[in-house]
């Protein structure tokens, strides 16, 4: 046992040795890069989630409205989970049962229920529409419409409509929200390309 224990190490030896070494980095350095890949993935879930993307670039594609645009209000409302407020704005983009009824009598649809606004399909759908229009009123202008999504087309009629620059918004909640959404926006777009239809 202890010849076997000081025997010279031999060329061949050494070769086998150094690609051993070789072998066990690689996995190593790929055990890490695997893991900080899910990491990574873990991480950019929690601070720039995407759910239902495949609905976001059908209703962007189906109502000319920016799929990044429809994210960040997305995760402005309710971080892609669905939720209920205080005032009873309901789903991933917090419609209210008042303006889901509105959209529904619009749009030409006489089934809606209020337990739908709870479907990300639906919600997304009338939330995208409410964009739509809000853009379409205020000539393009995502400032304007955000600033209505928000707080209300009466308060952006009185503040400037589509002339609104986000300095000029008054409400802080308001003027913070529209700066969220446009930031995520880009974020959105930077972050999910592929999965938004770029």
């Amino acid at each position: 046992m202890s010849r076997a224990r000081n025997r010279p190490v031999t060329k061949r030896r050494r070769r086998r040795l150094a690609i051993g070494a070789v072998v066990i980095c690689a996995g190593i350095v790929a055990g890490v890069l695997l893991a900080r890949g899910t990491i990574d993935r873990a991480i950019q879930e929690l601070t720039l989630p995407l759910k239902h993307e495949d609905v976001i670039r059908q209703q962007a594609h189906e109502k000319d409205v920016d799929a990044a645009l429809i994210a960040a209000v997305i995760y402005s409302e309710s971080k892609f989970s669905d939720r209920t407020s205080s005032a009873g704005a309901r789903g991933l983009m917090q419609i209210t049962p008042e303006a889901a009824n509105e959209i529904e009598r619009r749009s030409g649809g006489t089934t809606f229920k209020l337990k739908d606004l709870s479907d990300p399909e639906i919600n997304i759908r009338y939330g995208t529409y409410l964009l739509r229009e809000l853009l379409d009123r205020y000539n393009g202008d995502e400032v304007a419409a955000l600033a209505a999504y928000n707080a209300g087309p009466g308060n952006v009629d009185k503040w400037g409509g589509s002339d609104l620059s986000v300095g000029e918004i008054p409400f802080p909640e308001t003027r913070a929200y529209v700066e969220e959404v446009l930031d995520k926006q880009q974020a959105y777009r930077d972050k999910y390309p592929r999965e938004l239809g770029y």
